[in-house]
């Protein structure tokens, strides 16, 4: 890139960053003042008469200074080759929090509420993709001689407990058989594998417990098939209301879409198609980008958790365009990385 194209980014970096700080259109004069861009106030003007035929910048009133459009703030998240990570003590604030989480839910729950209040967004999590959990174990508890308990629990800390009326009294002999053939026939499988292995483990039960084993299965079989990924977790709703006026109007339909959820879970679902995005393996789509009406003027930073190597689900912000990119990519991608750590020590 020429030396002059270098100044153009240079300049319109910092057009986005003092807008994003003050909300105020940017004039060269600002510019001249504020950074050490090594030219003169004629040459800035210059440049961003150029931004705006190449509708980077535009200038929302006569005899004002200039606002980034979506295509400027797209070129200046593009231009991020590196995000700055948290402090230390912020890392390990983070940690703790997450840590002193008691389960699933919990940890879902802080995580929203730590990016809420680092970035002062709207944040989202989603919860743990259903096809891509593994049963980590499976108990079966007998509350009485004909009523069960079954205990499922997956790699992503998700605990399902569940009830079994059996038609008549099992004995101890027959459950201690139930408890091994069911909890070797789903032990470490992905939870749509264990649904077709325990069909068939019905083969293996001994008519004196068959009765009771097609029951078991038959509540396993709903348990497993539930779509815990159509929920998200939503925190910090109230700080868009500081953000309104960068909505133009569009406030409201972005409120139903958070309120509907249907649009947030497709836009988590874009940044795990990309799996690894930019800076920090986050995803970043501006504006139209959304491609949904409801989110004009918003954008979605997001990114994937889970274990390393094991993609579980999509979490992220939601904001106006004006937003502080860097500062929002560098917690996205902080927490993100934690909630893994956290969920692949459970």
């Amino acid at each position: 890139m020429s030396s002059t194209a270098d100044r153009r980014t240079d300049v319109l970096r910092a057009i986005v960053s003092d807008y994003i700080a003050s909300h105020e259109p940017v004039g060269s004069k600002s510019l001249v003042e504020r950074h050490a861009l090594g030219v003169s106030s004629a040459t800035i003007r210059n440049d961003m008469a150029v931004l705006e035929a190449e509708g980077y910048i535009v200038q929302p009133h006569t005899s004002s200074g200039r606002i980034p459009t979506e295509k400027g703030y797209r070129h200046f998240v593009d231009s991020i080759e590196q995000i700055t990570p948290l402090s230390t003590a912020q890392r390990r604030a983070i940690r703790a929090f997450l840590e002193g989480a008691v389960d699933l839910d919990d940890v879902l729950r802080r995580a929203v509420r730590l990016l809420a209040q680092l970035t002062q967004q709207v944040a989202v999590v989603q919860y743990p993709v259903l096809g891509r959990s593994t049963v980590r174990h499976l108990e079966v508890v007998s509350l009485a001689p004909a009523r069960l308990l079954l205990v499922l629990i997956t790699d992503t800390g998700r605990v399902d407990q569940r009830i079994v009326e059996l038609d008549e009294p099992l004995a101890e002999d027959h459950l201690h058989e139930l408890r091994a053939l069911l909890s070797e026939t789903v032990a470490d499988k992905r939870l749509p594998d264990a649904s077709v292995a325990l069909t068939s483990a019905l083969e293996r039960a001994r008519p004196e417990y068959r009765t009771a084993a097609e029951q078991c299965v038959t509540v396993l079989l709903e348990t497993l098939v539930e779509h815990p990924d159509d929920r998200i977790v939503l925190g910090g709703t109230a700080n868009l209301t500081r953000s309104a006026a960068d909505f133009d109007g569009s406030l409201r339909t972005v409120l139903e879409a958070l309120e509907e959820q249907v649009v947030i879970l497709r836009l988590l679902s874009a940044a795990q198609a990309v799996g690894t995005g930019g800076p920090g393996g986050v995803t970043v789509q501006i504006g139209e980008e959304t491609q949904a009406a409801e989110m004009r003027g918003a954008s979605v930073v997001s990114s994937v958790y889970g274990p390393a190597g094991h993609m579980l689900g999509g979490m992220g912000v939601l904001g106006p365009t004006r937003m502080d990119y860097p500062g929002t990519i560098a917690s996205v991608a902080a927490v993100a990385h934690y909630v893994g750590e956290i969920l692949a020590g459970r």
